[in-house]
């Protein structure tokens, strides 16, 4: 007598379906129960299994059946070459400060601050209340909320000298985080093949987004005290170009921050060549030592674009901008952001306001230049002790950045790799440059977490260095 249990039989049928060809039929369930003198229950059960394996098929009122291999046919895109054409940009849309690391890793590549610098009461107290309120069910006027709107004009408004017409909340567009911004900005006012004039060094998104909307990027140098006026100038004179694009407070990734007087040079070359500088104002609230006073704040001719983004400083699961534009400018703008997304979600916009109007924000805000102060001295000091070779450029007096010049020679490929193996990850300056490198360099986020292993991240860093061959 045989084992009447169901594997057995599964075992002694596979077996034989083994040396069968595709398409054979199975004994059927009678024949199956006498030969293997087991229970309907316990055959039907096997037969269950063999199924769920993809093994057998059965075909209601025919029998069972081997069911046949499918051997999976590669998919074959070429197609799409031809359909496609070339690429608008060869530049990688995933930057390496997005990417992942690990708990035990000590990250110093994120473009993004810990949690611990987050208002995170705040936040998910707004998210409650925009959860319950009429936001979260219904859509958002096309330009954002009236009541956003208003917050943004009114943050830069306050900014704005005696005989200066201020903003009005008509003149904010409400974006989903500043980088879409760009792209509508350059995408509607730049224009495919165009040249754009752009800091250099500078981010990495805005070069994105540059080569994205196909237009053309000319590099101007700029340095810890911001680009040189008469540099700039010629720039637009040697180009043509309509549209200077760059970050005069903490600019990432350097920090720098232009000197005093700088933002009233660079808006009149600006203004003498019809042109629109667009002032990304990323880092408004992450001021230490000196606070922004927006360039966009001096100019109500509608030279001056202005973003100010909150992603960073309220929550990145909350990504809102603002681009305050005037005239035509701004009409345009709205045109391709509408084009791309309709609107903003009236949720996340809400509880955005809610974060930044509630007296505990401006609270958060004073505790946050705080600890970025502490957090940037203690890499500062790190660095010095234990990474001497690593020159810092400047010590920023905002952001989020520390920007390291490495020895000339320095295998940046071979840098990162091995400390990524000893369990730091570094971030290399090479995505920051519109063209060419000037030169090696890293940067290094002091807002990220775990602030205690900055001296051993730096010992990392100075050991790598040192058995680095170039």
């Amino acid at each position: 007598m045989y084992d009447d249990s169901s594997s057995r039989i599964v075992a002694r049928l596979k077996k034989w379906m083994d040396g069968a060809a595709p398409g054979a039929k199975l004994p059927s369930t009678r024949t199956l129960v006498a030969e293997f003198q087991a229970s309907p229950v316990t055959v039907q059960k096997a037969l269950q299994t063999l199924t769920s394996r993809g093994l057998i098929e059965s075909r209601p009122g025919v029998g069972t059946f081997v069911r046949a291999t499918r051997t999976a046919r590669p998919s074959d895109y070429g197609w799409q070459s031809a359909a496609l054409g070339s690429s608008p940009a060869l530049l990688s849309s995933r930057s390496a400060t997005m990417r992942g690391a690990s708990n035990e890793a000590i990250a110093f590549h994120s473009g993004y601050p810990d949690r611990e610098l987050l208002p995170e009461r705040l936040v998910r107290a707004a998210l409650a209340r925009a959860a319950r309120g009429d936001a979260a069910l219904s859509r958002p006027p096309a330009a954002g909320l009236p009541e956003l709107q208003s917050w943004f004009s009114q943050e830069l408004g306050a900014a704005t000298p005696a005989g200066i017409n201020p903003p009005t909340p008509s003149d904010v567009v409400v974006l989903p985080g500043s980088q879409s911004g760009l792209s509508s900005i350059f995408s509607a006012l730049v224009g495919r093949g165009q040249p754009l004039l752009i800091e250099s060094p500078t981010y990495w998104g805005a070069i994105l987004a540059a080569s994205q909307a196909g237009v053309r990027l000319v590099p101007v140098p700029s340095g810890p005290e911001g680009p040189d006026p008469e540099a700039l100038a010629r720039a637009f004179s040697d180009t043509g170009a309509r549209m200077f694009y760059a970050q005069p407070h903490y600019a990432n990734p350097t920090g720098s921050q232009w000197a005093p007087g700088r933002g009233e040079q660079i808006l009149d070359v600006v203004r003498s060549n019809g042109a629109f500088l667009v002032e990304d104002d990323w880092a408004h609230d992450f001021g230490i030592t000196t606070s922004p006073s927006p360039i966009a704040a001096r100019d109500d001719s509608g030279h001056v674009i202005y973003i100010r983004s909150l992603t960073k400083s309220v929550s990145p699961a909350i990504r809102i901008a603002g681009v305050i534009a005037r005239g035509p400018a701004r009409e345009r703008i709205l045109a391709d952001r509408s084009a791309e997304s309709m609107y903003v979600s009236g949720f996340l916009q809400a509880a955005a306001l809610d974060v930044v109007t509630q007296p505990g924000w401006q609270t958060h805000l004073r505790s946050l230049r705080h600890q970025l102060q502490s957090r940037r001295d203690l890499l500062v000091a790190s660095l010095r002790e234990h990474a001497p070779e690593a020159h810092i450029e400047h010590i920023p007096k905002g952001g989020l950045n520390l920007w390291l010049r490495m020895p000339d020679g320095t295998n940046l490929a071979r840098l990162t790799r091995d400390c990524e193996d000893a369990g730091v990850i570094i971030a290399a300056g090479t995505e920051w440059f519109p063209a060419e490198p000037t030169g090696p360099f890293i940067r290094l986020n002091y807002s990220g977490a775990n602030p205690g292993a900055y001296p051993e991240g730096a010992r990392v860093l100075g050991a790598a260095l040192r058995n680095n061959g170039g």
